[in-house]
């Protein structure tokens, strides 16, 4: 039995659950935040939502059905809750995603929580102005790390669709850079 399948039954077990999900928590929630905070730039925003995630999780956790690994499952459910989060903000400033999420990589160099440098906040402007689903790929490839092949569990979209929105967000940023440097 692997250390995940343990922690899994102790997830589900109603004597276990609880301190089952405490050592869920220290073990994801720092790789879940910056995931977070990279779509919704905002640190408290980023608490917001991950305290959302832990929620769903522990609330779902019986639903999960192991088909994919538990980190793919938080990890998607932590994308989708951005997301909405995301959407809802712009929405409620009658904004559209894209104009919304420029207006919030605008504010990095302000933010208190923000420790990255003058290229690092380009980088950022960048990637707020990709669709979506290129930024999601970009951020879990280039800064998480991800393999597409993980990746693809945690999207549900097909390795040969991420490596190509990859690609197309790789060109899209360096004409982004090239643009800012001139």
């Amino acid at each position: 039995m692997t250390d995940e399948t343990i922690l899994i039954e102790q997830l589900k077990n109603i004597q276990t659950k609880d301190k089952a999900f405490r050592e869920l928590i220290t073990l994801y929630k720092e790789r879940l935040y910056w995931h977070i905070r990279k779509i919704v730039i905002s640190h408290d925003d980023a608490d917001d939502v991950l305290q959302n995630t832990f929620i769903k999780v522990f609330k779902n956790i019986d639903k999960f059905n192991q088909e994919s690994k538990l980190f793919s499952w938080m990890y998607r459910i932590a994308t989708n809750e951005s997301i909405t989060f995301i959407n809802k903000r712009a929405k409620k400033r009658s904004l559209d995603i894209a104009d919304y999420q420029q207006e919030l990589a605008s504010t990095l160099a302000s933010d208190d929580f923000y420790t990255g440098d003058e290229i690092q906040i380009i980088l950022q402007k960048a990637v707020a102005t990709l669709p979506q689903k290129q930024q999601l790929v970009f951020n879990m490839k280039y800064f998480d790390e991800i393999k597409y092949d993980e990746m693809s569990e945690i999207l549900e979209t097909s390795v040969g669709a991420l490596k190509a929105s990859y690609f197309h967000a790789v060109k899209k940023i360096e004409l982004y850079i090239k643009k800012e440097a001139n």
